[in-house]
């Protein structure tokens, strides 16, 4: 399964931000194990920058960035994404720029604590502890030769 992880849920993590770095941090843990393929959209590295440039050092802010870099494939913003985030059903354009930019990417689902925000996407959205159900219930791909 192929997963756009929102700003918020890696804020979470990076900034320990109780009560929801649990379950966030539960999702990393299904990245680093290759239980989903995580990723992040451009727009979320430029803004977990930003907003770590003013809790951290910044060498330890460039460091978390290069974890997440590490970690997570990377999914871009381009004129198409963001002329169809401008068209999208969802009102907030920097979650329209998200769904949109996961469209591109093929992604399966975003994982957001926002879910409500994303009521009109063409893409299924999880809270992380819905994803995390989610992916302890399907049902395990046959190795295929």
């Amino acid at each position: 399964m192929r997963v756009l992880v929102d700003t918020n849920v890696v804020l979470d993590v990076l900034l320990d931000r109780r009560p929801f770095a649990d379950a966030a941090t539960q999702v990393f843990a299904l990245v680093e194990e290759s239980k989903i393929e995580g990723l992040l959209c451009a727009t979320t590295i430029t803004t977990v920058d930003y907003l770590l440039g003013q809790a951290l050092a910044p060498k330890q802010a460039r460091g978390a960035l290069q974890r997440l870099l590490g970690l997570f494939e990377i999914a871009p913003v381009n004129r198409s994404v963001l002329e169809h985030a401008l068209r999208s059903g969802i009102t907030d354009f920097e979650d329209a720029v998200l769904e949109q930019a996961g469209i591109l990417s093929g992604v399966d689902a975003i994982t957001t604590r926002n879910v409500s925000d994303f009521r009109k996407s063409k893409v299924t959205v999880f809270d992380p502890t819905e994803l995390i159900a989610a992916v302890r219930l399907a049902p395990a791909r046959p190795f295929l030769r």
